[in-house]
C-alpha cells in the first residue's frame, strides 16, 4: 500500500524532471548555437580579410612586374659597342658587371645606369671613355633600378689593383644613387660625376671632385629639384651644359618619353661628355 508521503515524493521527482530537463536542454542548445554562429562569423570574416590581402598582393605584384618590365632597351649601336676593340677589352666580371678595360688605364670609372634603362645602353659612352684611358665598369641594376643596389660599386676597385684613381658616375636616378653611395664611402673615391642628375645627400664636407653634366634640351630632369639640391654639392663643383643635348642621349636607347628634342646626335653628345670628363680627371 502506497503512503501519501510516497506519492508526494514521487510527484516531486516527476516535477523536478519536468522542470529541469527541458529548460536545460533548450539553454544548452541556445548556447551551442550562439557559439557556433560566432565561430562561423569569425571564420567568414577571416576568410574575407585573407582574400582581400591576397588580392592586394596579387595586384601589387602584377603592377610591379608590369612596371619593371616596361623599360628602355639598348639599341644596335650600344650592342655593337659591347665588342672588344684593338685598344679596349670588353668582358663581364664574375658578378655580372661589364668592364671596358684599356691596356694601360689611367683612372677608373664605375657607372650606375639610369632608371628603367638597360645597362648595355651605355656601352658606347663607356667604350669612348675606355679609349681615352678610363677603365670603365657598368653596374647592371636589379629591375633596371639603381635604388635596389645602391652599394653596387662595392668591391670593384679591389679587382683592379693597378688603378689608383676612381670616379663614381651615374645617369639620372643612377646618379642620385651614386651620390648616396659616395656619401658613406668618400674615402674610397676621388670623384663623382652626375649626368642629368643631382644629389639628395649632403656632400659638402666630402673631399671629392664633383662634375655635373646635363643637356640644354633636357626636359626630364626636374629643374626645381636640381636647383634646390645644388647646395648639397661643394662650392668648387664643376658644371657643364651640353648645347643641344637632351636627357636620353647619354645612352643609346632611343627617345625617352617626355624628353626634349635634341639638336645633336647621341654620338656627339657622348663625345662631348667624354671630352669634359677627360679634361676634369686626367
Amino acid at each position: 500500500m502506497t503512503s501519501s508521503t510516497d506519492k508526494v515524493n514521487n510527484t516531486d521527482k516527476t516535477n523536478k524532471v519536468d522542470r529541469t530537463d527541458p529548460a536545460n536542454n533548450l539553454g544548452n542548445t541556445d548556447k551551442t548555437n550562439n557559439t557556433n554562429a560566432k565561430s562561423t562569423k569569425k571564420t567568414r570574416a577571416l576568410r574575407i580579410i585573407l582574400a582581400a590581402i591576397l588580392t592586394i598582393l596579387v595586384i601589387g605584384i602584377a603592377t610591379f612586374a608590369f612596371y619593371v618590365n616596361d623599360y628602355y632597351h639598348a639599341d644596335d649601336r650600344a650592342t655593337n659597342a659591347l665588342q672588344s676593340t684593338a685598344n679596349v677589352k670588353v668582358h663581364t666580371l664574375d658578378n655580372g658587371d661589364i668592364a671596358f678595360e684599356p691596356a694601360d688605364p689611367q683612372a677608373g670609372i664605375v657607372f650606375y645606369p639610369g632608371g628603367k634603362v638597360q645597362a648595355e645602353a651605355y656601352a658606347p659612352l663607356m667604350q669612348d671613355l675606355a679609349e681615352r684611358g678610363f677603365l670603365s665598369v657598368i653596374v647592371p641594376m636589379p629591375f633596371n633600378l639603381a635604388v635596389f643596389n645602391t652599394n653596387g660599386a662595392g668591391g670593384i676597385q679591389e679587382q683592379f689593383p693597378t688603378v689608383h684613381q676612381w670616379i663614381l658616375m651615374g645617369h639620372s636616378l643612377g646618379g642620385s644613387m651614386a651620390a648616396s653611395y659616395v656619401d658613406g664611402h668618400s674615402d674610397s673615391w676621388d670623384g663623382l660625376i652626375l649626368l642629368a642628375s643631382y644629389s639628395t645627400a649632403d656632400l659638402t664636407d666630402n673631399n671629392i671632385d664633383i662634375l655635373c653634366i646635363r643637356g640644354s634640351n633636357d626636359s626630364i630632369l626636374n629643374e626645381q629639384a636640381y636647383t634646390d639640391n645644388h647646395s648639397n654639392l661643394a662650392d668648387d663643383t664643376q658644371e657643364f651644359i651640353i648645347p643641344g643635348g637632351n636627357h636620353a642621349q647619354f645612352g643609346d636607347y632611343g627617345n625617352q618619353s617626355g624628353d626634349g628634342e635634341p639638336e645633336i646626335s647621341a654620338q656627339e653628345q657622348q663625345a662631348l661628355t667624354a671630352d669634359v670628363i677627360t679634361q676634369a680627371f686626367l
